[in-house]
């Protein structure tokens, strides 16, 4: 890839499609069918084991650096779900690799002379110490790489303390064998990436095989498979949180129900005995103005009375007067 084409592909990973108006790119969204969702997430197998002994070739699906930065700028907006198709891909992927790993021993377990159990424990053991140098050699090679010589020296000191265990084991597991069978290459096949190992392999080979593109590469992927498990598994327990929450919610709601149905009875007779009260006093004052109206007329008709019986009176007087005189 020469220099522009290599400044191209990183102003397209930081920026995303619409970085210089290219309409011809912006066709293609991140959310199309076509687009690799494992290739947005940075776990595809294509692109990881890319150039090693298992190079599977170019992706049937659309692989763009522009359209993943596209998809990590929309997905702090909102969750879009690109992990389910990601964790179908990689579990397909480790399956079959698995499948070949079992083939693989089953094929050697034909080939390679019968031992007895106790020899291959032994043999099992150098096993397990080679795999333990091996990984202590990629880690101190990339920590020189990195600039941690401290931290480097550290890790070859711990590969002496394994070379001398390493030692012992073989010299037990070749006491326990004929020297006929113990020059026979004893073959093992790598757990994570399905690579043959062998008992006798060189610190050389071993850091390799351990610090190399594929075995690495393959606990990239079985890495990257178990986050996004886990993320989806902790998403799928959020999820019935939220459902568990409504589905209380209605209960609830009943449960409040009875208390409110009860406060609003109690308003009710609240009111009701307010407005009896009010009917009450009105009557009250109602009747009390009537027996007031009744007195008034009462005491009207007989002042009435008295006065047209005091007229009277004094007619009588008047009339006697005149005939006396």
């Amino acid at each position: 890839m020469s220099a522009q084409a290599q400044m191209r592909a990183l102003l397209d990973q930081l920026m995303g499609t619409a970085r210089d108006g290219d309409e011809t790119r912006q066709r293609v969204k991140f959310t199309d069918e076509r687009v690799c969702k494992s290739h947005l997430l940075n776990c595809c197998p294509h692109d990881i084991l890319s150039g090693t002994r298992m190079d599977l070739g170019e992706c049937s699906k659309i692989h763009d650096l522009a359209l993943r930065a596209d998809y990590e700028i929309a997905s702090k907006e909102r969750d879009l779900f690109f992990e389910l198709d990601a964790v179908d891909h990689l579990e397909s992927f480790i399956a079959d690799c698995d499948r070949r790993t079992e083939l693989a021993k089953k094929r050697l377990a034909e080939t390679q002379e019968e031992i007895s159990a106790e020899v291959a424990a032994k043999a099992e053991k150098v096993h397990e110490l080679n795999e333990e140098i091996g990984k202590l050699l990629a880690k101190a090679e990339q920590l020189g790489a990195e600039g941690n010589v401290d931290e480097a020296q550290k890790v070859l000191q711990e590969v002496e303390k394994v070379r001398s265990t390493k030692k012992d084991a073989e010299e037990e597991y070749r006491n326990s064998m004929p020297a006929s069978s113990f020059q026979q290459q004893k073959l093992r096949v790598c757990e994570v990436c399905s690579a043959y190992l062998g008992l006798h392999d060189n610190d050389r080979r071993l850091a390799d095989h351990f610090g190399g593109k594929l075995h690495l590469g393959f606990i990239q992927i079985r890495e990257k498979l178990d986050q996004l498990k886990s993320r989806e598994h902790k998403r799928s327990r959020s999820r019935e949180r939220r459902t568990r929450r409504r589905s209380r919610s209605p209960s609830r709601e009943k449960r409040r129900s009875p208390s409110r149905e009860r406060e609003r009875r109690r308003r009710h007779r609240s009111r009701s005995r307010s407005r009896g009260h009010r009917h009450s006093h009105e009557q009250s004052s109602r009747h009390k103005s009537s027996r007031d109206r009744e007195r008034s007329s009462r005491d009207e008709s007989r002042e009435r009375r008295d006065g047209v019986n005091g007229r009277s009176d004094s007619r009588r007087g008047d009339d006697r007067g005149s005939g006396d005189f």
